[in-house]
């Protein structure tokens, strides 16, 4: 952990929200003037879009059916841990940016799904990751403890499904069977490495729909603001404010 290069990671599952909250820390950079890296965990995967299916296929033959975006052998955590540590100790670190459509692979003449070239991170103040791994800690690397603000996005389970298969059907033309193929096969590195990040997070933001989402894959709607509360658990409450907080909401 460093005060003279801080570092802000928001983890949470695939469908969280976290590309929401990001957008929110993005203005307040801007207001506050923080010049601020943003690094997405998409760019840690090990696998381009296309060897990712090669190495899915590959798994599933060799019977494993639960390799996925979610577990170790798909990502390169050693590599992310090296960033957090970089940039702590002196600012900078290695990155790149995963197209992950059209639009964002154009400026780069690249197919999408597809990775652009390591570079280091341009001069800043402050780095924000955004993406699945912010909190994890295995045998061999602890991201987390290399955090100064670990926020975690986890609404609840059927809710964050209905968010998942709403966004990959209306922005990434899955069906709704896809999806749930998806669903499944990442629940095993779900439970192993999603979950546990959320016991080392300072700050956890879980959304609770308050109307009906027993059987999120037949959902139309995703629940609106005015239909969920938001539960918000600090890891360690002294010295906070919460009727100041809860003023300001």
């Amino acid at each position: 952990m460093s005060a003279r290069h801080p570092i802000v990671a928001i983890t949470g599952s695939s469908g969280a929200g976290t590309t929401s909250v990001t957008r929110t820390f993005e203005n307040i950079f801007r207001r506050e003037g923080v010049n601020a890296a943003i690094v997405e965990g998409d760019s840690f995967h090990r696998h381009d879009r296309a060897a990712m299916k090669a190495a899915m296929a590959e798994a599933e033959a060799g019977g494993v059916a639960h390799f996925s975006h979610f577990g170790e052998e798909a990502n390169l955590f050693e590599e992310l841990a090296a960033l957090f540590r970089d940039y702590a100790k002196n600012g900078s670190g290695r990155s790149r940016k995963y197209l992950h459509d059209a639009v964002e692979a154009a400026p780069y003449a690249q197919p999408p799904g597809t990775f652009t070239e390591w570079e280091m991170l341009p001069p800043s103040e402050l780095l924000f990751y955004e993406g699945l791994h912010g909190g994890v800690t295995t045998e061999k690397v602890d991201i987390a403890g290399q955090v100064d603000l670990l926020i975690g996005v986890v609404p609840v389970i059927n809710l964050e499904w209905i968010q998942k298969l709403h966004r990959d059907r209306n922005t990434r033309g899955y069906s709704t069977e896809a999806v749930t193929d998806v669903i499944l096969r990442r629940m095993h590195d779900y439970v192993h490495y999603i979950c546990p990040q959320f016991m080392r997070t300072h700050i956890n933001f879980q959304r609770v729909p308050v109307v009906d989402t027993s059987n999120p894959f037949i959902a139309r709607t995703i629940p609106t603001a005015d239909e969920s509360l938001v539960v918000i658990r600090f890891a360690d409450p002294a010295g906070i404010d919460f009727p100041y907080l809860l003023s300001m909401l």
